[in-house]
Parts: structure tokens; sequence; C-alpha cells
């Protein structure tokens, strides 16, 4: 007992200062779970060798493996298999579609290279070698997208969509090979069951999603969404392994099927905080542990074996993804391409059942996974490298759909080198007779098909008040399917309020807004006075400089007069102070001369590098 307690201490520790590693020698090119592979090979079989392997920490390794392979279904975002309309004159494809070809290409590319392997001896099964070339790993591409802030860019999209068509194929794929190939597993038409099952449980759970005494229950001690998440993995791992697949399908199935109930962001963070937390790093030090690599540089053709792998990694990826040349320029393209080269859980899992199936032997494990953990740290670094975004001058495109009192007052408010505002009212409407600086539109009616004629639709903000609620509403919801970066719309009932925030809409209300004007007026007159009086106003800067990632703000040097009120991260407010860290994707309220906001707001805005 005593060694097992003291094995585990020794990987929780080491999961607990790997990322404070990180931080400290300012390492934010390698992935976390990249860095605690490689810690638990320093304290593992290839290096000082102090972590026995035992039942605590088998347990919560594979119960780790479990909640990763959640979290990758979890990350799919189905929305973004939309067919979103594209702006008039935008020459970019149409992301789905196009990574749809990709993938057969990757896929065909890989079946190609993976004979070359056969030939050379290495494995007997081509079609498992296509499955670990082929595969990308969605836990690399999120977050270097998301830094990168092109998550909603039609590249950033297309490049995601590419890794979760390919990580939904490979999956399945995967458990449909240990069918196959695994005398002791069942027969694959038995997985039908599985998504027959996952198909009831989706169904269920949107029934009883918007229940009132369901969302009682998940407060306090109770927090019942929580526990149907581990019930449903819990529930589909053990039918997994029934119906004769791999345990992470049935947890990677839970995953998707949480994902397309859209839970609120809140609760994804407390997954993702669950996981990453704890279980996760646990099993990723463990990976490293259980990797004995000395006797790779003892067998010539092992170590042959991974520059070969890794070549055969790139040229699967690089080569159909440069298809994307047609839209984009040679460094982005490149860009693309090696990002997609990363892989890491899948191949994990491959080469795990392919050892335990006998197909290929520890050493030939160890080498995949290592060549694995070597991409994950090359890719994102060569994607850093080759990509960069034009910095960009182009005005916010804003349509206001109903011209009155209220949007012309805030269109002339609005600062002419930042926004390009439209506005659109019905010829009969009575409107200023003054002379404007911006364009008005007259239409005949607020008809859909009148609508996208003008083109009123599609912006990156579109803003609706035309005096009628339900007009408003459906406005709103059809300049949100057709792919309006941001839609505002006014509206009073608290059920159209409801049906337009189901639907990604942001609601005012006039009654409510002027009300409380009106007691900030009473309570405190000189916030107002900030908010109405364009030199002292408040300006919103979002931080997308990854120079300034992790900077605390007491040793960022180019504030100027200007003053940070306050920080937004997600959802949550942050009060700034010396030791507070800037992050990329911050949205930073702050206060100071037009000079120096125009001056930070260039700086952190500027260009990812």
């Amino acid at each position: 007992m005593h060694a097992s307690l003291s094995s585990l201490v020794i990987v929780i520790v080491a999961a607990f200062l790997t990322p404070l590693l990180l931080h400290r020698f300012r390492l934010h090119m390698i992935p976390v779970v990249v860095a605690e592979i490689i810690v638990g090979i320093i304290i593992g079989k290839t290096g000082f060798n102090i972590v026995e392997q035992d039942m605590w920490l088998e347990t919560l390794s594979t119960l780790g493996f479990l909640f990763l392979m959640f979290l990758s279904g979890l990350e799919i975002d189905f929305s973004a298999f939309a067919n979103k309309k594209k702006r008039k004159g935008e020459k970019e494809p149409n992301a789905f579609f196009v990574a749809s070809i990709i993938f057969v290409g990757i896929f065909l590319v890989s079946l190609g290279l993976s004979y070359t392997f056969v030939w050379f001896g290495y494995i007997d099964n081509a079609f498992l070698m296509t499955l670990i070339i082929s595969t990308i790993s969605l836990g690399v591409v999120v977050p270097t997208l998301k830094d990168a802030q092109l998550m909603k860019t039609t590249i950033g999209q297309t490049i995601l969509l590419i890794a979760v068509i390919a990580d939904l194929v490979t999956m399945v794929l995967l458990a449909v090979f240990v069918s196959t190939y695994d005398p002791s597993h069942g027969n694959t038409w038995l997985l039908l069951g599985l998504f027959l099952v996952g198909v009831l449980f989706y169904f269920a759970g949107k029934y009883f999603k918007k229940r009132s005494f369901i969302e009682t229950m998940a407060k306090g001690t109770i927090q019942i969404g929580t526990r149907a998440v581990f019930a449903l993995i819990i529930v589909l791992v053990a039918l997994s392994e029934t119906l004769g697949a791999e345990n992470i399908l049935g947890a990677f199935l839970a995953g998707v099927l949480v994902s397309l109930l859209a839970p609120n962001q809140d609760f994804v963070h407390k997954l993702d905080s669950f996981g990453y937390g704890f279980f996760i790093p646990i099993f990723f030090v463990m990976v490293g542990v259980n990797l004995d690599l000395r006797p790779l540089f003892t067998q010539f053709d092992i170590l042959l074996l991974i520059p070969l792998l890794f070549i055969a990694l790139v040229i699967s990826k690089v080569v159909p993804v440069y298809m994307l040349r047609i839209w984009y320029d040679r460094k982005t393209t490149l860009a693309a391409g090696f990002l997609l080269v990363s892989t890491l859980s899948l191949v994990i899992a491959a080469a795990t059942i392919a050892e335990r199936m006998g197909m290929i032997d520890e050493n030939m494990k160890g080498a995949l996974i290592l060549v694995a953990v070597l991409t994950s740290v090359v890719s994102p670094i060569m994607f850093k490298k080759l990509y960069r975004v034009e910095k960009e001058d182009r005005k916010k495109v804003v349509k206001l759909i109903g011209t009155n009192q209220f949007t012309l007052a805030a269109v002339r408010d609005l600062r002419a080198d930042e926004y390009e505002p439209t506005l659109y009212h019905i010829r009969q409407d009575k409107i200023e007779q003054t002379e404007h600086i911006f364009p008005i539109v007259d239409i005949d009616d607020y008809s859909f098909e009148t609508l996208q004629a003008h083109e009123a639709l599609t912006a990156d903000v579109v803003v609706v008040l035309t005096g009628n609620e339900q007009t408003n509403a459906q406005i709103a919801t059809w300049a949100k399917q057709q792919g309006a970066s941001r839609v505002i719309a006014f509206a009073e009932s608290p059920s159209i309020v409801q049906q337009l925030k189901d639907v990604g809409v942001e609601t005012i209300s006039l009654a409510l807004s002027a009300g409380a004007m009106l007691k900030a007026f009473i309570e405190s007159p000189n916030v107002v006075h900030m908010l109405t009086h364009r030199d002292i106003t408040l300006h919103e800067i979002e931080m997308n400089n990854l120079a300034y990632h992790g900077v605390l703000l007491r040793q960022f040097p180019f504030l100027g007069d200007c003053i940070i009120v306050r920080i937004f991260r997600g959802h949550e407010s942050i009060v700034p102070h010396g030791d507070t860290e800037m992050r990329i994707g911050d949205r930073m309220i702050v206060t100071g001369s037009e000079e120096y906001v125009k001056e930070l707001r260039e700086l952190l805005e500027g260009e990812y590098h």
C-alpha cells in the first residue's frame, strides 16, 4: 500500500508542477498534454523509473483516457457543419464541402503510404496503419486556433472541420476494425445497437433538458447535470464493451451526445476543469511513465521508423490540404497543413489496441506514441511560424433595420473610422429631413426577399428596431440564419426575448434601458457622464496579440494615460490589479485619451505572431 500511494503522489505532483514549469520558463509553444508525457518519460521507465504501476494509477489513468475521449466528442461544434451564407464578394470556400473533400484526400494518401510501411515489414495490416496516419488531434488543433483567434473565420472553420471529420471517422473505423479483426470482440453490426441507444439518450436528454425541476436540481449540492454526464459516460462505456467495441467509443459517443444537446458554456467549463484538472493529466503522465524509449535506440529498424512515420504524417496532411491554395496564399495553406499533422490521443488508443491484439510489439507502440508526441510539439510551432494575419483596417459593417430617433442618434455617435453603418426604412416612414453623412436606404417592406435583395441581413452587426416586436424577432432570426456575426433586436416580451436568446440573438429593451439610465442618473450621474460624452467614454478592446499573453498588467508598459476598468474573460468579470494576467481573448474595458486608446487598441488587437 505504501508503494502504491507513493507512486500516486509522485504522478499527481508531477501533473501539478508541469504547467507551472511551462509558465515559469514561458514555453507556451508546447501543449500542456505533451509536456505531461515528457515529464512522465523523465520519471518513468525511460528516465528515473521511480513510479510503480499499480491498481490506483491504472484505474485513474483509464478514467482519464475515457474522460479525454468524452471531451474530444464534446469539443465538436455541430453548428460548424451548418452551411452559412457567404457575404457578397467573399472569395472563400464552403467550409464543410472543402473539409470533406480534403479529408477524403488525406485518407487516400494515408492508405497509399500505409502500404509502404507494410512493404518495409513494420506492420502487417495496412488498414490499421491508415487509421494511425490519417487521424488528427482535436486537442492540439482547437487550442491553437483559439490562440490565433481563428475559430470564427472561414479558414479556421475549415481547419476545424477537417480535424472534426477525421476524429469522427477514424474513431468509428477503429471500432469497426477491432470488431472485425479481434475474435474476442462482437460482430460489427452490434455497433448499430450502441448508436441506437445513443439516439434514445439524445431524445431523452432533449426532453428533460428544459424541465424546471432539472434546472433547480442542477444547483447546490445535487448538481444533477454533472451526475447525468458521468452516468451517461459509464453506461455507454459499459454498453460499448458489452457489444464488443472499445470502451473509448462509448466515451466519445457520450461527448458527442452532450455536444448535440448544446449545454451552456458554464457547464462545459465545469466539465473541462474537472477533466483537465485531475483525470486527464494523470493519464498523460502515465503514458510517458509506461514508455520505455531505450530499446528504440538499439534497434535500427525502429529508429528509422520514427522519421519515416513523421514524414508520412506530414505528406498525408500537407498534400491534400494544398487544395486550399485556390483561395489562400501559400503560407496560410502550408500553416493549415502543418497544424493538421498533429496527432495524439487516437494514436495512443490505436497503438494500445494493436499491441493488445498482437499486431505490433511494445517497441513499435513506443515509436508510434513518440512520433505522436513529436507532431504535437512541432505542428503548432510550424503553424505559428507560417501563419500571419494581415492587419486589417476594415471597418465593421453595421446594418440598422428600422430608422427612427434611436437608431439615428446611435449612428451619429459611431466612430467613422471604425464603423460603416447603413440604415434601412420603409419609404412611407417619416424621418428627420436633415443631411446625413451615412447612407439611408428606402425599402418597400420588411420581407425576407426585400431585405436579402438589399443585403441588409449580412453584416458584422445587424440591429433591428422596426417598432413591431414580432417583426423584430422574425428579421433578427433571418439575419442570424444568414450568418450575421452579431444580431441585436429590440424586444420587451419575456417569451420573445427567450426565443431570440435561444437562436443567439442579443436583445435589448427600451423600457429597461430607460429605467436603468434614469436610475444611474439618480445614483451615479458621473458614470452616465462617462457613458454619454465621447471624450471620456469607455472603450472595449479585445486582446489578440500573442506576444502579451500571460503578461502581468504591472509589467505591461504601454498603457499611457489609459486605465483598465474591467476585464471580461468568457463569462467571468475580473477587477484588474497589478498581478492580473493578460490572456488571448480578454475583452478589456478601458478609459483614457482618444490618442492613447487608439494606440492601445492597435497594440493589443495587432497581428497574431
